[in-house]
């Protein structure tokens, strides 16, 4: 070996040296690069199992949004269907109730109508009674008790229906 330009005594030394080296980085530095290595892959294993459990949480949610989301527009749909059906009824409400006020009012005027056609009949009938009683005066050239006349012009005026007419 010398030949060849390799010293066999350190070689020798090389590879005790080295194997010392091996012994000493075997019992200071295996085991505890060993035990590092197996807690760095626990800590993965363990992210990586929450990672999947959260997926499955995450999908177990959004599974919960979608069915509220759900809920939430068939309950807006029944919102709207019960307001459509409360405006419906309101509407009808307020249409009836303007009608009956149209009614009413047309009442008040038939009335008011009636009331006022009977107190021009009844002014005409004073008029025509003093007409009646002014003519008598004249033809008689006397003046009659306006009291006696008056129940006198009512009784005839009353015998042939004047009143009723209208």
């Amino acid at each position: 070996m010398e030949d060849i330009g390799i010293n066999g005594w350190y070689l020798l030394w090389g590879l005790v040296d080295f194997g010392l080296l091996l012994g000493i980085l075997y019992v200071i530095g295996y085991k505890p690069i060993l035990e590092m290595f197996g807690e760095r892959s626990g800590r993965i294993k363990e992210s990586m199992e929450r990672a999947e459990a959260i997926k499955e949480e995450q999908a177990k949610t959004e599974e919960t949004i979608r069915i509220q989301l759900e809920e939430a527009r068939r309950g807006g749909d029944k919102i709207l269907v019960s307001a459509e059906q409360v405006g419906e009824r309101l509407r009808e409400e307020a249409k009836e109730r303007a009608k009956r006020e149209a009614e009413a009012l047309i009442e008040s005027a038939r009335t008011e109508i009636e009331r006022e056609r009977d107190a021009a009949v009844e002014g005409l009938r004073r008029e025509f009674a003093d007409l009646t009683i002014l003519a008598a005066e004249k033809v008689i050239q006397e003046s009659l008790d306006k009291k006696a006349h008056q129940k006198l012009i009512d009784e005839v005026l009353e015998s042939t229906s004047f009143k009723g007419r209208g």
